[in-house]
């Protein structure tokens, strides 16, 4: 998987709202090669089909949830990649993650209309991403192996395998774990499915989305 996450700030224009966020409207995929998507369908859920590709979903956080400090939601998963490392940098395929980005509050409004390339290489933009994939431990923060160090984290919820589950993380925790001290707005999400690595399928799901 080549997932710089700086890049993640690839966001479409329409913001999502507080409460249940429908997939429906405001999302956009952002490839990360010419020649591997994932299939997305968008509606009050977000299904995925990868097969042996990689890709992103992104949409945009309104300012009133800039300082939304939970989430909660529900995924399934019907048909799994293998257990990976998900340390591992080309070798770290996923069934489903979903990413939440941050900026520090004092510069997130001159960021809000940015686009990639204003983006690219910003040392301020921190990610955070849950993952239902690898071998890892539940809560274990492990680094991203892309981008600059310190800017994004992996945090290890479920391993490879099938399965429905519902979801409720503690943000600011989270956090202040993965990169010390407090967060800052929640400018950004996506989801994405990883199966390039490994060659294998994925077929996904993730609703009831909320922040809190």
């Amino acid at each position: 998987m080549r997932i710089v996450l700086s890049a993640a700030l690839a966001l479409s224009a329409a913001a999502a709202t507080a409460g249940p966020i429908s997939f429906a409207n405001g999302w956009q995929e952002q490839r990360l090669s010419l020649f591997s998507s994932n299939d997305y369908s968008f509606g009050q859920n977000l299904g995925l089909v990868s097969d042996g590709s990689v890709s992103i979903a992104w949409s945009r956080v309104g300012r009133m949830d800039w300082d939304a400090s939970g989430a909660a939601w529900s995924w399934t998963v019907e048909q799994s990649v293998p257990a990976t490392d998900l340390s591992q940098k080309g070798g770290d395929d996923r069934n489903i993650s979903l990413y939440f980005v941050f900026v520090p509050e004092s510069i997130a409004p001159s960021l809000e209309g940015a686009n990639i390339r204003s983006l690219l290489g910003n040392d301020d933009v921190r990610i955070m991403q849950y993952a239902w994939g690898g071998n890892h431990g539940r809560g274990q923060v492990i680094q991203s192996p892309y981008g600059p160090r310190g800017q994004g984290v992996t945090i290890a919820l479920r391993q490879a395998g099938t399965g429905s589950f519902n979801e409720n993380v503690d943000l600011g925790a989270d956090y202040a774990r993965a990169f010390g001290g407090e967060k800052g707005a929640l400018v950004g999400l996506a989801v994405s499915g990883d199966s390039d690595d490994t060659n294998t399928m994925i077929r996904a799901a993730i609703g009831s989305l909320s922040l809190r």
